[in-house]
């Protein structure tokens, strides 16, 4: 099964193409930053994009409730003060120099700022329970260190749309995944598919790999199968698509002599297969249980009545400042960090 868009997906597979959740989450900071893997540390090895919840800091403790501590939220559902983030991407010209690739809003989205489209999907039947994530929950899907397929899920994939959002191949839902960064200039700009496990064991938060306590069902790789004995508890399908505005990028006269594709993550990683995203639950109350209940749907995703929408412009005012000031745009030698394309020792 290709992985497409969290669309294309249901309305394969269900009859109510709509019983998803689906909204904006504009940027909140760009910084050397990661209290999942690197807790404490005010400036880490690689640059990531966060959105979300303003609680986010270099200390976040399992015991904390993020809802209860933050203030604001980059997302347009006014009860998520989760927090959702990402390594950043960069384009490498000929000369060496690296800048980094900004994000742009997603189709039917356009208001926000940055950011990524964030999912909540219950299961593809119809009708099966699904169980919230718990206040303190976190989790990693993808290994940043990966430069081979052999050790990367296969649930972090790349889609190139041409002009007007048309995929490879047609609508946004159309065309074709690449497990690699695209071989070629995509005229409407590079989105990169984030889908996590949806199997919790039913009693760890986290666990020390941050992947563990989670698994991928059988069967269909994104969510349609049965989660395994040993991770019985079947949660929402958490999805991220972050649209990479690649588009000032694509003079081929501007990319590496040998033809090879400009891209790199702020990991060092120019394959792609170091793709992979971070997660904490915020969601205040039970208002993300409500709304997996409800099988919210409509406007592709975005109505739910049991959910408070914000404005645009509320969600682009959230923000936080760097924890360390460290310049992140322009033409620069090097990504921040030091890093370079093709380092592997970047990546925690």
């Amino acid at each position: 099964m290709k992985l497409n868009s969290a669309i294309a997906i249901a309305l394969a597979t269900q009859s109510n193409a709509q019983q998803m959740l689906r909204f904006a989450c504009s940027q909140l900071s760009v910084e050397r930053l990661d209290p999942l893997v690197d807790p404490g540390v005010p400036q880490t090895a690689h640059l990531h994009q966060i959105v979300g919840g303003n609680a986010f800091k270099p200390t976040m403790p399992t015991t904390t409730d993020l809802s209860k501590v933050a203030s604001c939220t980059t997302c347009t559902k006014q009860e998520d003060f989760s927090n959702y983030w990402t390594a950043v991407m960069y384009f490498r010209a000929r000369n060496g120099t690296y800048k980094r690739v900004p994000q742009m809003p997603n189709l039917h989205l356009e208001g926000q700022k940055g950011g990524m489209t964030i999912y909540y999907i219950p299961p593809y039947d119809g009708k099966s329970k699904t169980t919230a994530f718990k206040p303190g929950f976190r989790m990693i899907t993808g290994n940043p260190a990966a430069r081979t397929k052999s050790v990367r899920p296969r649930e972090l994939t790349f889609r190139c749309f041409g002009k007007n959002w048309s995929g490879d191949q047609g609508a946004p839902g159309g065309g074709s995944d690449t497990d690699t960064f695209p071989k070629k200039p995509c005229l409407g700009g590079i989105r990169s598919n984030t889908y996590f496990p949806v199997c919790w064991d039913g009693k760890n938060l986290d666990s020390p790999n941050h992947s563990s306590h989670m698994a991928y069902p059988s069967g269909q790789p994104n969510g349609g199968g049965p989660c395994p004995a040993t991770h019985p508890v079947r949660v929402p399908q958490l999805f991220y698509e972050t649209i990479w505005d690649t588009r000032e990028f694509n003079n081929k006269e501007d990319w590496p002599a040998d033809g090879s594709q400009p891209f790199v993550f702020s990991t060092g990683d120019n394959t792609g297969y170091g793709h992979h995203g971070d997660y904490m639950f915020g969601w205040k109350g039970d208002s993300l249980q409500r709304a997996m209940d409800a099988r919210c749907g409509g406007n592709l995703g975005n109505y739910c009545p049991q959910l408070t929408n914000q404005t645009y412009a509320a969600a682009n005012a959230c923000n936080v400042k760097q924890t360390v000031s460290e310049s992140v745009d322009g033409w620069v030698k090097t990504m921040p960090g030091g890093v370079l394309a093709g380092d592997n020792d970047h990546h925690l």
